[in-house]
């Protein structure tokens, strides 16, 4: 009962939010939401999706070119089309979805499985720098955050020197290799 109370209050703040923003004022509880009002010192760093986009693009190619090869038969010509369809769409979608590093304040933020996920200063183990990657490792988990020029186009000069100001301000070890 609580969890749906609090969901409901989040709405509807939400929804006078945007009603106040519209009317010029200063937003409920704008001091304490920070993940919709980000600081001053908070950069973001894009990149783009390049390599997916491109094999969902040639397999849809290739699909494309079976089933104009067994156009005689006709049968599933509609299926055939639909599913070339759906993969050109969805390597658009990749394309123009930009992933991101967002470096605020007191944590990190990305785009992961279609989710944005936080990850707190204190929560990070090291940072390694490299010449075309930045790998931030979370502690005591085995996952790692893999931003790299080669696959997503990203500028890892720039990251990798906002986040070693990033891991000074918060005792993070950091790693140039």
């Amino acid at each position: 009962m609580a969890r749906s109370w609090e969901r409901m209050v989040q709405r509807n703040t939400q929804q006078i939010n945007k009603q106040r923003k519209k009317q010029g004022k200063e937003t409920i509880y704008a001091s304490k939401s920070k993940s919709k009002s980000p600081g001053k010192n908070s950069e973001t760093f894009k990149g783009r999706n390049i390599a997916f986009p491109v094999v969902l693009l040639v397999l849809g190619t290739m699909f494309w070119m079976i089933g104009s090869v067994d156009q005689a038969k006709g049968n599933g010509m509609l299926m055939n089309w639909l599913g070339v369809v759906l993969y050109y769409l969805l390597a658009a979608l990749l394309f123009f979805r930009r992933p991101y590093l967002k470096v605020e304040n007191a944590r990190l933020s990305t785009i992961k499985f279609n989710r944005e996920r936080y990850l707190p200063a204190s929560d990070i183990e090291k940072i390694i720098l490299s010449r075309g990657a930045v790998v931030i490792k979370h502690k005591g988990k085995r996952t790692k955050w893999i931003f790299t020029r080669l696959m997503n186009r990203y500028d890892t000069n720039a990251m990798g020197t906002r986040l070693e100001a990033f891991a000074k301000a918060h005792q993070i070890e950091v790693v140039h290799e």
